[in-house]
């Protein structure tokens, strides 16, 4: 229990949401000997695997399940977005989120909040008490307020994000290095917060679990060299939940969950050299490097992670398919990726009509097809420098749209069959916020 907790004496429930971003539930559970804190909060609440959200890239899954809602209503569908009625693409920021995150339905009903180091979240909002902005912020002194927030952060060498290219090296003690580094730095600063900060709230990430799995999971699958370290690794966020476990009193429930789940990757798929190979794209020259540089024959191209669009007339600046056969096109392009066959089997899970994944007042963006596909294959999506379809980069380790994780340390939770879209109503009941059955894609699992 904080200061403040002692001080002002209520007992209204609150709520600690740590975010292990990309941590399958599979890893956990098959090392619960080790991991005795996800044990017991897995022993003690529920725990169980979950669903990610179509697609399951973590700038579209971070604004769903801090919303409850789909990306038709968040507007943030990947990475990289493509701008109304235009080739233009732009990286989606906090101010892109078109729906109430969590904390700002808390703060509305007077609660305080304090959010640390969630993805898709800058610039760092001021109607919380506390924030600092996560995943592609630019710097600690703009992502972070108020201002007394961003100099304590600095003085602990806190890091935004762990350096991922030193992961490229085929040498990883670097980057393995680094990743402690910045793992050590989370705890410090969350466990602080916790202690000091008057919260209802706290809202904390972790992203560097994504980064050790995007280059040490095949080692950890295949009995490979960083096999060791990569479950080191695991064993300190392991002992660091525990810690912040016991520094939240008996009124707060703790609540850990990832955004989406992992395996190893065996073959890159880029997509839009598949694309052009089977004529479905075309570009003006042969210096392309961007969409915009694709040409009015193209009937059809792709943005990361497995999103197909259709160039369809009066909706793409330069659309080739008409209105009336866009039915018949993209049931075309759908058969033939469920068809595609990889090094290793199929590559399509399956093929989700945009129908299906996405509603609201901003799926006019959304992708006419998105491909989940089967464990091994990372879907790719560049303009330029793949002449291959198949392929391998310096990653071994992909997302997957399953087994993701979600513990909850409440005996009356129920995890099965859940998805992203449940965290935020679960997080308002526990926090007793009253909110409308219909406002969310998800349901409560109290």
């Amino acid at each position: 229990m904080g200061l403040f907790d002692r001080l002002r004496g209520d007992d209204a429930p609150r709520v600690a949401f740590f975010g292990i971003d990309g941590v399958p539930y599979s890893l956990l559970a098959d090392h619960f000997d080790e991991f005795e804190n996800f044990a017991a909060l897995a022993e003690e609440g529920a725990a169980g695997p979950i669903d990610s959200i179509v697609p399951p890239e973590s700038s579209a899954c971070w604004p769903s399940l801090t919303t409850g809602k789909n990306p038709g209503e968040t507007g943030v569908y990947g990475f990289q977005d493509r701008e109304v009625g235009s080739y233009d693409t732009y990286v989606p920021m906090g101010r892109d989120v078109q729906a109430d995150r969590v904390w700002d339905i808390a703060t509305e009903e007077g609660r305080d909040a304090t959010v640390m180091n969630v993805p898709v979240t800058f610039p760092p909002q001021r109607n919380v008490q506390r924030m600092v902005s996560g995943f592609l912020s630019p710097g600690i002194e703009k992502a972070a307020y108020p201002d007394d927030l961003a100099e304590y952060l600095e003085g602990i060498d806190y890091k935004i994000d762990a350096n991922a290219k030193l992961g490229h090296s085929e040498d990883k003690s670097e980057f393995i290095e680094n990743a402690h580094e910045t793992l050590d730095a989370r705890y410090e600063a969350f466990s602080n917060y916790i202690e000091q900060d008057d919260w209802d709230l706290f809202f904390g990430v972790f992203m560097t679990t994504d980064r050790i799995n995007h280059f040490l999971f095949e080692h950890y699958e295949k009995d490979g060299e960083y096999k060791e370290e990569f479950l080191e690794f695991y064993r300190k966020l392991d002992d660091y939940i525990g810690q912040l476990h016991e520094q939240l009193d008996d009124d707060t429930t703790m609540v850990v969950a990832s955004d989406h789940g992992f395996t190893t990757l065996e073959n890159e798929v880029h997509c839009n050299a598949w694309l052009e190979e089977n004529g479905w794209l075309d570009f003006e020259d042969d210096d392309h490097e961007e969409l915009g540089d694709i040409s009015d024959d193209t009937t059809a191209y792709s943005l990361i992670p497995g999103r197909f669009y259709i160039n369809l007339e009066g909706r793409e600046p330069r659309g080739s398919v008409p209105e009336e056969d866009y039915e018949e096109v993209r049931q075309e392009l759908k058969e033939e990726l469920e068809a595609l066959e990889g090094p290793h089997g199929p590559v399509a899970d399956r093929v989700v009509e945009k129908e299906d994944a996405f509603r609201g007042d901003h799926d006019d963006i959304a992708p006419d097809l998105v491909v989940i596909p089967n464990h091994g294959y990372d879907l790719k999506a560049g303009f330029k420098g793949h002449d291959d379809v198949f392929g391998k980069g310096p990653r071994n380790g992909m997302h997957s749209f399953d087994n993701a994780c979600l513990f909850v340390d409440d005996a009356e939770a129920t995890i099965k069959e859940a998805d992203l879209f449940d965290i935020t109503p679960t997080l308002l009941d526990l926090l007793d916020i009253d909110y409308g059955r219909a406002d969310f894609d998800g349901a409560t699992l109290l």
